[in-house]
């Protein structure tokens, strides 16, 4: 006897007409996510459990320690461990999301050395601690608990904008050794703290990202952000010119978007440097206050080669000796110069070189305490490219191995070394 499927009977009939009515977009939103899960989980997953390592023998070298117990709170002490961890730029970022700014430029009385401005809160961007007030004003967290929690969040945003970038090279395998490399970075005690490093990074690496696939109004939007975070931004924003002007040139993505992305870039970073000026009545006022109060100027790298040659010979008598720290930061500026070359053998698009060339004049061609070129060089992240394609030959279980050890090693030389043995 034959039977006639009806739709009734039909194995699929109840899903085809549960659906029927749902837009096409909707019905593959379900495989898009888990795509995407499966894909950016692991990622999330390795960076996480790395930093959490990293974070932990931090805490406990400054607990076990003490020294933050005899130091000022705003200069790296505390009641709690924790607490020095918004110490030093983190105070001044509380102030700024508390109090707001009052750009000056004020004498201190008869002083004549290097320090002859007070410091003031204009000498940090504006990005980080009006995100901090943000948070806190939706949460109701405290400007501390705020700061972190932006920072921890968008240092998972810039992994993951690592492991895009770099898997454009080499595959997922090699994004996930990337990502695992940006958390047990040298400076990478900065990421998880009251610092601006995570969120600069974020912005940055997926504004490279959005310049490499020719989304030039969003990587605009991102570098102005980015100018609003951090002065080195400069460096982000002469690598979007660079590779919209050679769009432009080829004629590959007509004109008004990458023309666009060039006029949008710098109004971050130039509006508020011009801002500050006016303020103080002095166009130049925001480098002013960095050299009068901080010691911190462009020096065409004279005090790099004063550190470089005087450690070679055991000496730590340079300007800002910390000699531990130091030592720390002329192993990750080798490290960087032998990673350049291979770098560039990669023939990356025209974005990165540029951004990661122009970091690394800007950190290293300033006069500052020298020992936090490893925090300053954290946004370098192509850096990480070269390592991460060899690293990726490794089979999984061995490198989580390898990066597990350097997480506990990184809350020594990247934490407590940077916080405790230095000013950051």
């Amino acid at each position: 006897m034959n039977h006639v499927m009806t739709p009734a009977t039909h194995p699929g009939a109840d899903s085809a007409e549960a659906t029927a009515g749902i837009p096409a977009a909707e019905r593959n939103l379900g495989p898009r996510l888990r795509r995407t899960a499966r894909e950016h989980l692991p990622v999330l997953a390795l960076y996480g459990v790395l930093k959490l390592i990293g974070f932990g023998v931090f805490m406990y070298l400054l607990d076990s320690a003490g020294d933050f117990r005899k130091k000022n709170p705003r200069f790296g002490g505390g009641a709690h461990a924790w607490d020095v961890l918004a110490s030093w730029d983190g105070w001044w970022y509380q102030q700024i999301a508390e109090h707001g700014y009052n750009p000056a430029l004020v004498p201190v009385p008869g002083a004549t050395g290097l320090i002859t401005l007070e410091g003031n809160s204009a000498a940090f961007f504006p990005l980080y601690p009006a995100t901090m007030r943000l948070v806190s004003a939706c949460t109701g967290l405290g400007v501390y608990g705020a700061g972190m929690l932006v920072s921890v969040l968008a240092s998972f945003v810039a992994a993951l904008g690592i492991y895009a970038v770099t898997a454009h090279f080499g595959g997922r395998r090699a994004g996930l050794a990337a990502a695992g490399l940006w958390a047990v970075w040298p400076g990478s005690g900065a990421e998880w703290s009251g610092y601006s490093e995570s969120l600069y990074v974020a912005l940055a690496v997926w504004a490279c990202h959005a310049v490499m696939n020719h989304r030039w109004l969003t990587a605009g939007v991102l570098t102005f952000a980015a100018g609003l975070n951090r002065p080195t931004a400069g460096a982000l924003i002469a690598g979007l010119t660079v590779a919209a002007l050679l769009a432009l040139h080829r004629r590959q993505d007509g004109v008004v978007r990458p023309l666009t992305a060039i006029l949008v870039a710098p109004l971050g970073l130039f509006g508020y440097l011009l801002w500050v000026g006016n303020r103080m009545g002095d166009l130049g006022g925001y480098f002013a206050l960095q050299e009068g109060a901080w010691a911190h100027k462009f020096d065409y790298g004279a005090q790099t080669r004063d550190v470089f040659t005087s450690i070679a010979v055991g000496r730590f008598d340079y300007l800002f000796a910390f000699p531990f720290l130091d030592t720390i930061g002329v192993g990750v500026v080798l490290l960087a110069a032998l990673l350049v070359p291979l770098l560039l053998r990669l023939r990356p698009p025209a974005v990165l070189t540029v951004y990661t060339l122009l970091t690394l004049a800007l950190v290293l061609g300033s006069q500052q305490i020298f020992g936090n070129v490893s925090r300053y060089l954290l946004p370098a992240f192509p850096l990480f490219i070269p390592l991460a394609l060899q690293l990726r030959r490794l089979r999984l279980p061995m490198l989580c191995t390898l990066l597990g050890i350097a997480a506990i090693a990184s809350g020594s030389y990247a934490g407590y070394a940077l916080f405790e043995l230095g000013v950051p």
